[in-house]
């Protein structure tokens, strides 16, 4: 067994030592160089510098950095505060990423039909995803302002309902900046969603209509299945960008909202670092939510595995 090893060691020795093997391993290198560099300093040496930070006591404004080792840490996993903005963005990310599902598997379904002015309806779902969250988010202020007779409870008056506080109710302000951005990321994902149902070849439908499926049958045992890889990139893709979320809770509800009911972790985060300078602590934070995620991540992965179908 040891001869073995010693072989297969030696063979790998002798590979590298061979000419054009080697010059071809610095050439590769040398086309690499460019991304490395870029890698090494606009990634790798802030992250780095992020971690050295998070073990340290600073406040920016003075120049003495203080070594605190975890306490940093200890003090977010010790905070309840941490633990209402942890709250606060799994709420946003239960309630956004089921109804954007919902919402632009339907849409894109509907748009992937036979139908006239096809492309312009495609356009007009896309022109929200291109548009400046801030210039977003100030129409939406505006919609819903409750003072000046906005337009939202214009509509729900029109339904005999009563006006609602939306942004100045905490129960309503986190549903408020939910609905914004779902209807802000929906051309996004029925993009997405229309490539998938572009590529399930129609001979899966034909066999299942020979069988006796109707429509909904059709949906549910050829369509769902087939869409599984493209489901599950956007419940991923709509995790991460749920503890992402921060310009429209900034704009619109500033300070994290009335009764910090819309203060999400990364607007913690951002409250941490440039309003109150602890950029120490506001790293540390960082890494939790990065670990939060690739642990919710990792969770998605395995069960995955059972209901995502690639073939």
């Amino acid at each position: 067994m040891i001869g073995v090893m010693n072989g297969k060691k030696s063979a790998k020795f002798h590979i590298f030592k061979n000419k054009n093997i080697r010059r071809n391993f610095w050439d590769s290198m040398l086309f690499l160089s460019p991304s490395l560099v870029v890698f090494t300093v606009f990634i790798f040496i802030p992250i780095a510098m992020a971690f050295y930070l998070s073990l340290m006591k600073w406040d920016l404004l003075t120049a003495d950095r203080q070594f605190v080792g975890l306490k940093n840490y200890i003090y977010y996993l010790t905070n309840p505060f941490f633990y209402k903005v942890l709250l606060n963005t799994v709420y946003f990310a239960a309630a956004h990423i089921p109804l954007d599902l919902i919402i632009t598997l339907g849409l894109a379904l509907l748009l992937n039909q036979k139908l006239k002015g096809l492309s312009f309806y495609r356009t007009i779902y896309f022109i929200p995803v291109i548009s400046s969250m801030v210039a977003v988010s100030a129409v939406w202020i505006w919609i819903y302002e409750p003072e000046s007779g906005g337009l939202a409870n214009y509509v729900l008056g029109l339904f005999g309902i009563s006006p609602l506080g939306w942004l100045h109710d905490p129960h309503w302000a986190m549903p408020a900046i939910i609905l914004v951005s779902v209807w802000k990321g929906l051309g996004y994902n029925i993009v997405i969603f229309l490539a998938g149902l572009q590529n399930i070849p129609d001979i899966y439908y034909e066999a299942a209509r020979i069988d006796g499926a109707n429509a909904w049958q059709q949906f549910r045992r050829v369509t769902l299945p087939l869409l599984s890889p493209i489901t599950y990139f956007v419940i991923l893709m709509g995790i991460i960008n749920s503890f992402k979320v921060f310009t429209q809770i900034e704009v619109m509800t500033p300070e994290g909202g009335p009764l910090n009911s819309t203060t999400v972790l990364n607007l913690y985060l951002y409250q941490e670092a440039f309003h109150k300078y602890r950029f120490g602590r506001a790293s540390a934070l960082a890494f939790i939510m990065f670990a939060i995620i690739l642990i919710i991540t990792k969770i998605q992965r395995s069960v995955s595995h059972k209901n995502v179908h690639y073939e």
